[in-house]
């Protein structure tokens, strides 16, 4: 290590987590840069690095962060096979902290996922809006929602099964996430394509990655967004004449597939979402699996608007 100490940059590709992850763990938990030079950003020392490491090693085993901010501040380890355990020779453990749910884990994943995770845990709302940000940045709308924020909302989803719990976590992360989504700019060309949420389905963040990632690649949209009544749905289809209409059902008892069958019988009609799993639909309604899918099924429509019209 440099005499003058390592950036934040450095720190963070060196233990594989984001700039805005050491950011949180200096303002909540103290774990931040000690050198510092007049006029110049602090700098890391070795001191610093290593509890940094400890501190991602113990939130690895599944250590709360406040918990495993402490045991990083010390240098020390918790003392048996148990994170956080005690024995009768070794230093007191840190003082009990209130805590919330246990915190996301999202092993085996990129660094910005488990940044997004630790963050969302925190209910850092601004560090789940950077960290999604930074990933479109880095990577584009999909592999953004791919690789870091889906696997982050599947485990908020798969915990609240279970528990009953992080509502707060889960709606801190699709308010920050639709906030960076709606920063993608979008294009100076009229909409092509109408994406909306069936009536009384309130998921929206699937719909904004799709609108976020149709203007990466210079198509606009209508977003109606969360709730739309079918009387709603068919007079915006008749005033609009979008090339194809995007339904979103997250939930199967919210799913009617007969509310898609008098759209406009010459307009392509995608039923998309976990909510039509199982559901009996039309041949001529398509089901986008995937982002990836839904974005290609979009861009066909809009460069060929004939294209998936049933025949007059």
């Amino acid at each position: 290590m440099a005499d003058d100490g390592l950036s934040a940059g450095a720190v963070a590709r060196q233990l594989g987590v984001a700039v805005t992850t050491l950011r949180t763990w200096h303002q909540r938990y103290g774990l931040g840069p000690s050198r510092h030079q007049a006029g110049r950003h602090r700098r890391y020392t070795e001191g610093d690095v290593a509890r940094l490491n400890l501190m991602r090693r113990l939130l690895d085993q599944g250590l709360g962060a406040g918990e495993a901010a402490d045991w990083a501040q010390r240098g020390a380890t918790p003392p048996t096979g148990r994170p956080g355990a005690t024995d009768s020779g070794s230093a007191a453990a840190p003082a009990a902290r209130p805590t919330g749910p246990p915190p996301l884990a999202v092993r085996g994943r990129s660094p910005l996922a488990r940044s997004l995770a630790d963050q969302a845990s925190a209910l850092d709302a601004a560090g789940v809006r950077a960290t999604v940000c930074a990933a479109i940045a880095e990577h584009g709308v999909v592999t953004a929602w791919d690789d870091v924020l889906a696997p982050v909302l599947r485990e908020i989803g798969r915990r609240h099964a279970v528990t009953g719990g992080y509502v707060d976590i889960e709606h801190v992360v699709s308010r920050s996430a639709g906030e960076a989504l709606a920063a993608v700019p979008r294009p100076n060309m009229p909409p092509t394509a109408l994406l909306a949420c069936v009536a009384e389905e309130q998921h929206t963040l699937p719909l904004e990655a799709l609108a976020a990632a149709l203007a990466e690649d210079g198509l606009n949209c209508w977003l109606l967004g969360a709730r739309v009544p079918h009387h709603a749905l068919q007079a915006a289809v008749r005033r609009l004449r979008p090339a194809v209409a995007v339904l979103w059902a997250h939930h199967r008892e919210l799913a009617d597939p007969a509310g898609l069958q008098d759209l406009g019988p010459k307009m392509p009609v995608a039923a998309a979402g976990p909510g039509w799993a199982g559901a009996t639909l039309s041949p001529t309604i398509i089901r986008p699996n995937t982002l990836v899918e839904a974005l290609a099924l979009v861009k066909a429509c809009s460069v060929d608007p004939h294209l998936g019209q049933t025949p007059a």
